[in-house]
């Protein structure tokens, strides 16, 4: 299924991360064993803990489409507690096998710009990618793997069956990481703060 332009359609807001509004930072939404990779937990951010890791991301060479390198701390603590307040958006904390490895934020994407540029369906959950540290051992394969085992932690903790993303069009390297992800490359639209190339996941939950 490729990512098309229009609109946004009242059965496409599912709010299949609403109920993640109610937990407090840090809790732990998924953890699992993942060959070749690593135990893999995924949780919600804690900006108390979790801050000083985020910022030294947000900052460091090469996250420059982030958008977030010119704050300080205090901004950027500001920046995702506002973020923690929306209920359809969320700010995930990755770890392998204890470290610290990504920033994950999935998003009702009915509720968000981009699903003023395509035609959201039920089922679409949003999602951006940051990949801050590279695993505590060697793994073959790195970003792309972390990247579609994120894909499948997302629909099977919310039964979304689709990932979409809209990373800046200029950042080639995240696009060649989604496409070896299996991610469709859609058209590239105009968002808020960004000339954005949208891409899809198909994806099946567990137990489906």
């Amino acid at each position: 299924m490729s990512v098309g332009a229009t609109g946004v359609t009242a059965a496409a807001v599912t709010g299949l991360t609403s109920g993640w509004a109610r937990l407090p930072g840090g809790t732990v939404l998924d953890e699992r064993a993942v060959d070749g990779l690593g135990l893999l937990t995924t949780a919600l951010l804690d900006l108390d803990a979790d801050l000083p890791t985020l910022h030294a991301w947000c900052t460091a060479r090469g996250t420059g489409f982030w958008g977030l390198g010119d704050l300080g701390v205090d901004d950027l603590r500001d920046t995702y507690a506002g973020l923690a307040a929306i209920d359809h958006h969320h700010a995930l904390l990755v770890r392998l096998d204890g470290t610290r490895v990504a920033l994950v934020q999935a998003y009702e994407p009915a509720l968000d710009p981009v699903g003023e540029v395509y035609d959201v369906q039920p089922g679409d959950l949003g999602a951006h990618v940051l990949i801050g540290a590279r695993p505590p051992r060697p793994v073959a394969g790195y970003a792309p793997r972390l990247v579609r085992e994120m894909c499948q932690v997302l629909a099977d903790r919310t039964g979304a069956t689709r990932i979409v993303g809209e990373p800046d069009a200029r950042n080639t390297a995240l696009l060649r990481v989604v496409e070896r992800v299996g991610f469709v490359l859609g058209p590239e639209v105009d968002l808020p703060t960004k000339r954005a190339r949208l891409t899809s996941y198909e994806v099946t939950p567990a137990g489906r």
